[in-house]
């Protein structure tokens, strides 16, 4: 059995579903969001027994710990019944629930796509910017600053067209798109002292999106030097020019060793080649779409990815699915 941790919306876990029903496998979808309405994790431990660890949905019960697959797709966030509107009651359904789920999932003995701790470790810039420096790749210069006498010094020093600044979290509610610094931008560098703010060093050139699976590069080339945005690709493909990529030897070799310090399966890498054919590291998605990249491309990463989830599957375990 399989066991999906995500929500039926996505629309990246529907068709690595499909695939692996193809294939004849057991797959269990959990949405994290559910848990506290429509879906439960009935737990039991008794001395005579093993401990009993089951999803119980409206479509049945589903014990997990028959799982030996796991893929950590992407959480989202709970949803507690209705009834409940007590901000204290509310507070405490989540962390009852958290309690509940995280140590559910710790307490299951399954070959991960991502690793959980691996997978939130990972999703820090922070920790992949060393890494990556360390398997040495090469880095934008970059500052994460809350002094506004720093953030200047470093706008001064680049230019501001030559800085970008980018968030931490992409979140549809605060929105920030990469981009390059313009005099608004300038005039309100006092506000870094509110939060933590990434400034770093444009680097002009083409986007690559590099997904690597089970250390496998599925390579595309994304060239937005001439859209409206150059600096933030997400927000120009309809614009871009979108093609297939190979890759170095030796950037390969760097971004297996990136993957494999980083503990993860797979990853979404965003890299950027210069006009002088250098690479530039900018960040790994562990949960990083790439539906786009293979509508654009052809690139086979949706199999790629059941094909990890099958390969990690208890041979012999070939059931109904249930999700």
């Amino acid at each position: 059995m399989i066991l999906v941790v995500g929500h039926h919306g996505d629309d990246h876990i529907s068709a690595v579903v499909e695939r692996l029903l193809d294939d004849g496998r057991e797959v269990v979808v959990l949405d994290s969001g559910a848990l506290a309405r429509d879906d439960s994790l009935e737990l039991a431990y008794h001395d005579d027994e093993p401990p009993s660890i089951v999803l119980d949905t409206t479509a049945g019960g589903i014990p997990l710990t028959q799982a030996s697959a796991g893929w950590w797709r992407r959480l989202r966030a709970l949803e507690p019944d209705p009834a409940v509107t007590d901000p204290s009651a509310i507070g405490f359904v989540h962390t009852e629930t958290a309690e509940v789920f995280d140590g559910a999932i710790a307490s299951l003995h399954l070959d991960w796509v991502n690793p959980p701790a691996a997978d939130t470790a990972a999703h820090h810039k922070p920790l992949q910017w060393k890494i990556a420096a360390d398997v040495g790749l090469a880095l934008p210069r970059t500052i994460v600053t809350r002094r506004p006498d720093r953030a200047r010094a470093f706008v001064e020093e680049l230019g501001a067209a030559r800085v970008v600044t980018k968030a931490f979290v992409a979140q549809p509610e605060a929105w920030r798109e990469t981009h390059r610094l313009g005099p608004d931008d300038v005039a309100r560098l006092d506000q870094v002292r509110f939060a933590p703010t990434i400034l770093q060093e444009y680097v002009a050139g083409v986007d690559l999106r590099v997904t690597m699976i089970d250390g496998e590069a599925y390579a595309a080339e994304i060239d937005a030097t001439a859209t409206s945005l150059p600096s933030d690709m997400r927000m120009v493909l309809d614009q871009a020019e979108v093609r297939r990529a190979v890759l170095p030897d030796d950037l390969v070799a760097a971004l297996r060793a990136l993957m494999g310090r980083l503990g993860l399966v797979y990853g979404a890498i965003d890299l950027r080649r210069t006009v002088d054919g250098e690479y530039r590291f900018f960040e790994v998605n562990p949960a990083g779409l790439w539906r786009f990249v293979e509508q654009l491309t052809g690139l086979p990463i949706t199999d790629a990815v059941a094909g990890a989830l099958a390969r990690r599957d208890a041979p012999g375990r070939r059931e109904r699915v249930v999700a």
